[in-house]
């Protein structure tokens, strides 16, 4: 019976492992990403600022979430560090995802704005695209060793049931 308690601190320590593996995943997977969040209205906006090195970074990202869904159009824009408008984006969804490319170096500025004077709570975000590859690894690893920690688990009520007969 010592045998299956240890066995399960040990698939336990597995699943808390997993877990904070793809805790700190996110963390790392989403480093750069700035986010705001506030009203918007005809007289109010939301402003997140990002600084990019284009010779590090050549795809940029940004998102807009709108909290209430109102009959009121939200709309996103992306001015570059010359205050130059290089995407104009109408926030027609509950969330909204899109990319950009980074062109010169310097801070790049996602605005949300409100057409009408009914306000809405919107979050916005904006950064570096997040490595796919670094995300990938991240996310089999964590997967991983939730699976070992489960299967491990799983095995150990097996085993424990088949000794109970045995021992009846």
């Amino acid at each position: 019976m010592q045998k299956a308690g240890l066995m399960v601190v040990i698939a336990g320590v597995l699943i808390v492992s997993g877990l904070i593996i793809s805790v700190l995943g996110n963390q790392l997977t989403l480093e750069g990403i700035i986010q705001e969040n506030g009203k918007v209205s005809l007289t109010q906006t939301v402003s997140v600022s990002a600084d990019f090195d284009a010779d590090n970074t050549q795809v940029g990202i940004f998102a807009v979430q709108i909290m209430e869904s109102k009959e009121s159009t939200t709309y996103a824009k992306i001015l570059d560090p010359s205050d130059i408008e290089i995407i104009s984006q109408k926030v027609n969804e509950d969330t909204i995802e899109r990319e950009f490319d980074v062109k010169e170096t310097g801070i790049y500025t996602l605005l949300i704005q409100g057409s009408s004077d009914e306000e809405v709570f919107v979050t916005g975000a904006i950064g570096p695209l997040p490595d796919t590859d670094k995300k990938f690894i991240i996310s089999t690893i964590s997967t991983s060793v939730l699976i070992i920690g489960m299967s491990g688990l799983v095995m150990i009520g097996i085993y424990l049931i088949i000794n109970r007969k045995r021992s009846i």
